[in-house]
């Protein structure tokens, strides 16, 4: 027979045995707990900096040491069992020295784990985000690209060489996020939601192409640069006055009265080119 006191003997000695189970449970899954916690701290750092760095949905920071560079590409340990590499025009594209054996750097990659951007640890590395669509068609080679903003701003910037593929497949006017790295080039495009996946679709008949067709406008300066128009005279006595793109306005600057030159016109109507006819033939 089972007395209340020795009940009482037992159910204590089951609470002590949990709670040293609970205990050498907690201590094993601890070091567990602090690399969570130590790589959500490097991501933190990675993307917070005064709110200047900032990724898009997906996107994270590998920190890695440079093993070895070649002509071709740059070998990098990112604690993984196999090395990565680095194209070297992720730096040269933008004018920033080589990498070397040794260098500590942060590789920014997206959902699809492919390289973004990559920079020094300590460099200038920042990125910020800009809602927006693209303005009009990817000339060929994809470079430059005309971003309209939310508040209807065009800005022009060039698109760097891991991102102009995906830049590319995007369609006029659908709504995106572009990232832009420190020196203001496109690093990377995502769409913000579902409906505006659903709204490319429907767009996607006016993606960038390399075919893509403009209307040529050939005739003479009348007036030069005036709240971002231009005006010129076709052979046929017509006097057409035209917006002009960012992308372009410094060319056009640089243009005389009474030169004549070759716009090419998208589909808005609006100077995304142009040809200085009188220079060309003249060489």
């Amino acid at each position: 027979m089972v007395t209340s006191g020795s009940q009482s003997r037992t159910t204590a000695e089951r609470q002590r045995l949990i709670a040293v189970r609970v205990s050498t449970v907690s201590v094993m899954t601890l070091p567990v707990a602090m690399l969570v916690l130590c790589a959500s701290v490097v991501f933190a750092s990675a993307e917070s900096n005064d709110g200047l760095h900032e990724l898009l949905s997906g996107e994270r920071i590998l920190l890695a040491t440079v093993e070895e560079t070649s002509s071709a590409d740059v070998r990098v340990n990112t604690g993984d069992l196999q090395p990565r590499y680095l194209p070297l025009n992720v730096r040269k594209d933008k004018g920033l020295p080589d990498l070397k054996p040794g260098d500590r750097v942060a590789i920014t990659v997206n959902d699809q784990n492919l390289i973004v951007d990559v920079h020094l640890l300590g460099g200038i590395d920042h990125h910020r985000i800009i809602r927006g669509v693209l303005a009009q068609p990817l000339m060929t080679g994809h470079e430059q690209a005309v971003i309209q903003t939310e508040d209807g701003k065009e800005e022009s910037h060039v698109v760097r060489p891991l991102a102009r593929s995906k830049v590319a497949s995007v369609p006029v006017r659908a709504h995106v996020i572009f990232l832009l790295d420190e020196r203001h080039g496109i690093a990377d495009v995502t769409y913000e939601s579902a409906e505006a996946v659903k709204e490319a679709q429907q767009l996607r008949q006016k993606k960038s192409s390399l075919k893509t067709s403009f209307k040529r406008v050939t005739g003479v300066i009348l007036q030069t640069l005036g709240h971002n128009t231009i005006s010129i005279q076709t052979h046929e006595g017509h006097v057409h006055s035209l917006e002009v793109r960012p992308l372009v306005l410094d060319k056009l600057t640089t243009l005389p009265k009474g030169n004549l030159v070759v716009l090419i016109v998208d589909d808005e109507n609006k100077v995304t080119d142009v040809s200085n006819y009188d220079l060309d033939h003249q060489r």
